[in-house]
């Protein structure tokens, strides 16, 4: 939100530099992320000046162009060539000199010492829209005759000069959506510095309204609520007899300073009104108000509506609109109708200020994809008790800027006043959150600062009343934290001791697990993505891996691409990738832990009938190649074996070895090929080459392997952290080799898995080292080449004792898979 500080002049009294009330400001809570230096002229007219035309003669090579001489207010008149028809001499005029910025049809401009056709040219004579001042592009700018030669131009076309805060507003902050709540927190801090006296205090000066008058009896709007939980207040008041034109200087340079840009008086004024007081006003054309009633109410029947983007909108049941008598004129607290807003034709206004349920607006905008000024103070909670106030103050600013009179008394329907939230403060609580004990007088001053009054004093507490524009403090903490901002955290002092409790750490520890992992992935060569838990249901639809119907869904999302919690990680890895590729990065090797949720129907007797599933999973994405492109280094892509050795390894550091791998040659639409580590009936690692239909879909023009873990029943299966440690073998170990013919669809694993079975004591590890099929091989048959090592930790191991351990091996393969030794 952006903040003026020359506004804030207006409210606070003895304001220091902008430098320091930005330092304020963030210390008290209003983040200042940034300020820049605005002028009501881009650029400011720094170096230009104002110049007296002293000779002006033709150009000697050039029909068009003229040479001058003119006096800037130094010692010497410049040499400047023009290329305007009218400029002649004696003519006051606005003069760019050598290094002077200009910003003209929004290029850059910076001035020169140049020639032109052969002649010096030191400067030059501007025209209006080269200033920037005005449009007319029609010839040199002539001045009043009374224009002094070397004048600042910034003086003489009086350029404001101002300060503007970008303040990076938390939702909850609704009561600093405004000048008036800034500078409200900005006296406050002022007012609570050591060392100020009573007459250093600074004031906050709120506009008043006692020249409001509103006796007028010429036409009065009825205003009627049909839904007074998503309209409260509603105030309104009629003005007739105005004239719409453009606004004065002063309050387009106010509203240029904010961002926000000047349309008409009357729609300025309510737009002024909302940076001034944060509450938000909408202008309607009083004749377009058929039957001269409002009706506040909601559309069972989805129904069109034009807004004033020219956008038709099919309306929900939820939307509240503001009606006339014959139908809809605007979305309430969101955005105005196309038909009955402000037009330069329009000569009476109805306006309206009042106060809209929260939940409702921000449903509403984050349907329609309208965020606006209005809509981002109602969602965050206006004050409703400043409804009336907001019309007076508006309807002095239009008897001032467009004329008109005050056509009826203010309409007031609020059904059921909003009684004063009170909070009961103890100074024993106080002293313990803040962690220092505060002079009580000092707490009391920062509570009227803030607007907060103080209804008794029992015995070491407080009894506070809270204003209505502080509708996030509701409780004790609150009042603590609002007292704790304005006194300045920095102001808080470090204690001389430090308390602390003993805590006890989980064993195996999850957090030293997970980093121990991602340690071993980073060393690897992966690097670490997070990703937003939210994604879009899209992804869902017609999937059998994950159905749509397990989707946990937003109720009001922030977009229809944000609309529902993953069920995996896996899409928002491949767009990790897709954004890599589009930035010519194809080698990709990443990894995500993340949270991945979902509805599935309870069992038994569980309650409610559906449950939500919360599940921590890691997923690992490989794609390019296996390693960086060098000279001497093949050109060779990742694979499933290379994806399935990291897998491993994650594995046995995690002390997990009791799976079983199940092979997975079509997995759906998610695989094309793939491998299951399953621990009973549970799945625990699923890997694998994705899809080319999946892979199409994200724009991806290589393979790419995903593994997917479920952290959380790993985590639960973690044998624990310590690793033992033993002494090197005294034997050698032998190596055997042995080749067998077998069925096709026997599996490594099984062999691997029967051969530990049969020889426990000597057998220490299993390798494949061929596989075969082709000539001299049987239809349907494969050949294996195994290796196996062979070890005793007692003595040497004798042929005749390595004879009967291959004999045993052999003989069980043989049974078990009708394997021939070849």
């Amino acid at each position: 939100m952006k903040i003026s500080y020359n506004w804030l002049k207006e409210y606070v009294s003895g304001i220091p530099a902008p430098e320091v009330v930005a330092d304020i400001l963030t210390g008290c809570g209003l983040e200042v992320e940034s300020s820049e230096t605005w002028y009501s002229v881009k650029g400011g007219l720094k170096g230009v000046v104002i110049g007296e035309v002293l000779t002006c003669m033709k150009h000697p090579g050039s029909d068009h162009l003229s040479l001058t001489t003119v006096n800037v207010g130094l010692p010497e008149p410049l040499k400047i060539v023009c290329g305007a028809s009218n400029v002649a001499a004696g003519q006051k005029v606005a003069v760019a000199t050598i290094g002077a910025t200009l910003f003209f049809n929004e290029k850059e401009i910076t001035i020169q010492r140049a020639k032109i056709r052969g002649e010096l040219s030191e400067g030059m004579i501007c025209a209006e829209d080269e200033l920037g001042t005005g449009s007319s592009h029609e010839g040199i700018l002539v001045l009043d005759p009374s224009a002094i030669p070397g004048t600042l131009a910034k003086d003489y076309f009086k350029v404001e000069e101002d300060t503007v805060f970008e303040i990076g507003l938390t939702p909850n902050r609704s009561d600093a959506t405004s000048h008036i709540g800034v500078a409200r927190d900005l006296a406050a801090v002022l007012n609570c510095m050591p060392g100020r006296q009573d007459s250093d205090l600074v004031n906050l000066k709120i506009p008043g309204t006692s020249d409001f008058n509103d006796s007028g009896q010429g036409r009065r709007i009825e205003v009627i609520i049909e839904d007074a939980e998503s309209c409260p207040r509603y105030s309104g008041l009629t003005f007739t007899g105005i004239t719409v034109k453009e606004s004065p200087t002063w309050l387009k340079n106010r509203l240029n300073a904010v961002g926000l840009r000047p349309i008409n008086n009357i729609v300025d004024i309510t737009n002024f009104i909302l940076m001034e007081l944060g509450h938000p006003l909408h202008a309607f054309d009083a004749d377009q108000v058929k039957g001269d009633k409002v009706i506040i109410k909601k559309y069972p029947e989805q129904k069109k509506f034009i807004t004033l983007d020219e956008v038709e909108r099919e309306l929900t049941p939820q939307d509240l609109m503001i009606c006339n008598a014959e139908g809809p004129m605007c979305i309430a607290g969101v955005f105005g109708g196309l038909k009955s807003g402000v037009t330069p034709a329009t000569t009476s206004v109805f306006l309206e200020s009042a106060f809209f349920s929260p939940r409702g607006i921000r449903k509403t905008a984050r349907h329609h994809g309208l965020q606006t000024d209005a809509s981002f103070r109602f969602e965050r909670g206006a004050d409703i008790s400043i409804t009336v106030y907001a019309l007076k103050r508006a309807a002095s600013l239009i008897r001032e800027i467009a004329g008109g009179e005050i056509a009826s008394a203010i309409v007031d329907v609020y059904p059921q006043p909003k009684e004063p939230v009170q909070v009961f403060l103890s100074f024993a609580h106080l002293d313990r959150l803040i962690g220092k004990t505060l002079k009580r007088e000092t707490v009391k001053n920062i509570l009227a600062s803030l607007g907060i009054s103080i209804l008794s004093e029992p015995v070491e507490a407080l009894i506070l009343e809270i204003p209505s524009y502080k509708v996030d403090v509701t409780r004790e903490a609150d009042v603590i934290e609002e007292i704790l901002r304005i006194y300045g955290y920095n102001n808080i002092e470090f204690p001389s001791a430090i308390r602390s409790s003993i805590s006890a750490s989980p064993s195996p520890d999850p957090e030293k697990i997970m980093n121990k992992t991602a340690e071993t992935l980073c060393s690897n060569g992966f690097t670490e993505i997070m990703n937003n838990s939210l994604t879009r249901s899209s992804y869902y639809e017609n999937n059998p891996d994950f159905p749509a119907e397990h989707c946990v869904r937003i109720l009001n999302p922030l977009s229809r691409d944000l609309d529902v919690m993953r069920q995996t990680l896996l899409y928002g890895g491949l767009e990790s990738l897709e954004y890599n590729q589009n930035r010519k990065n194809a080698d990709c090797k990443l990894f995500e832990f993340g949270n991945c949720y979902g509805l599935y129907p309870g069992q038994g007797n569980e309650s409610p009938l559906k449950k939500y599933r919360e599940e921590n999973h890691l997923a690992l994405f490989m794609t390019g190649r296996a390693q960086v492109e060098n000279w001497n280094s093949l050109n060779r892509k990742v694979d499933i074996y290379d994806l399935k050795g990291f897998v491993d390894t994650l594995l046995f550091r995690c002390g997990i070895s009791d799976f079983v791998l199940e092979t997975r040659t079509e997995t759906s639409g998610v695989f094309s090929q793939g491998i299951a580590y399953r621990m009973g009936d549970k799945t625990l690692v699923t890997l694998g080459t994705l899809a080319p239909a999946l892979i199409k879909k994200f724009d991806l023009r290589q393979d790419v392997h995903y593994a997917d873990f479920n952290w959380s029943l790993l985590f639960s299966k973690v044998k624990g952290e310590d690793r033992s440690v033993s002494e090197l073998p005294k034997f050698p170990e032998v190596r055997r080799d042995l080749a067998i013919e077998l069925d096709r669809t026997v599996l490594y694993s099984d062999l691997e898995k029967l051969a530990f079975a049969t020889e426990k004591k000597l057998l220490k590890k299993v390798g494949l080292f061929d596989v075969y099929e082709g000539e001299k091989i049987e239809t349907g048959k494969k050949s294996y080449a195994l290796y196996f090592i062979l070890q005793d930790d007692q003595k040497t191991l004798t042929d005749e004792e390595i004879d009967k351990a291959m004999n045993r091996l052999i003989r069980v393969y043989t049974d078990k898979f009708n394997a021939r030794v070849r």
